[in-house]
């Protein structure tokens, strides 16, 4: 899996199943990202790390940042 992330609150991600390429983007409404250092544009990561990342989880020190509180 790789990201490129142009924006600390946008990441845009590549992921080749065997199959095919599927592209998947996600913008954080509050906060951003924090993520090692991109090199050339895109960073290599793990499974695990790809769920931190999805979670907005900082992976430095996985805690929850700020979620929407649901409604209702």
């Amino acid at each position: 899996m790789h990201y490129e992330a142009s924006c600390a609150d946008l990441v845009k991600i590549l992921w080749h199943d065997g199959i095919g390429l599927s592209l998947y983007a996600k913008r954080l409404d509050r906060g951003r990202f924090i993520w090692p250092a991109a090199v050339d544009g895109a960073v290599a990561i793990t499974a695990a790390q790809m769920g931190y990342l999805l979670e907005a989880i900082d992976w430095r020190n996985p805690q929850h940042t700020w979620r929407p509180q649901s409604a209702g």
